[in-house]
């Protein structure tokens, strides 16, 4: 397994507001319209898991599989082309900031490693970017 960590991001936002959206796929319909739609199509989701086809990949669907209340919500690939796992670890800087970070960790064959490692990188990192900006009211 190869392993992917985005940069920490700040977040204007207390620790239990970020959680609490970050935790329930459902308010992802909050900033549907902010999905780039040539870059994501099919852009499915509920409280427990989101799907979503982009291209060259196909589709990928992932589901939350623990909680950890205020710190960290971590998701397993439900279909993919590469099985990987993701979390968002959220922590507390003041009352009103927090702080997050993104990773991912991938079972990429080693023959395909050198290609999709780069991509996979900045990849992670616009996740946590885009995390870092959203409303979190």
């Amino acid at each position: 397994m190869t392993k992917f960590e985005s940069s920490i991001k700040p977040i204007n936002y207390p620790v239990e507001a970020v959680y609490r959206n970050i935790s329930d796929l459902s308010n992802l319909e909050r900033v549907r319209d902010r999905v780039p739609a040539d870059k994501l199509q099919d852009f499915k989701f509920d409280s427990d898991s989101v799907e979503v086809s982009a291209a060259p990949v196909g589709t990928i669907k992932l589901h939350i599989i623990e909680r950890e209340e205020n710190r960290c919500v971590k998701f397993e690939s439900e279909q993919s082309p590469v099985p990987f796992n993701l979390w968002i670890q959220v922590l507390p800087v003041t009352a009103e900031t927090s702080k997050m970070k993104v990773t991912v960790q991938a079972d990429i064959p080693f023959m395909l490693k050198g290609m999709v490692a780069g991509p996979l990188q900045d990849g992670v990192e616009k996740i946590a970017d885009a995390l870092a900006q959203i409303p979190y009211v």
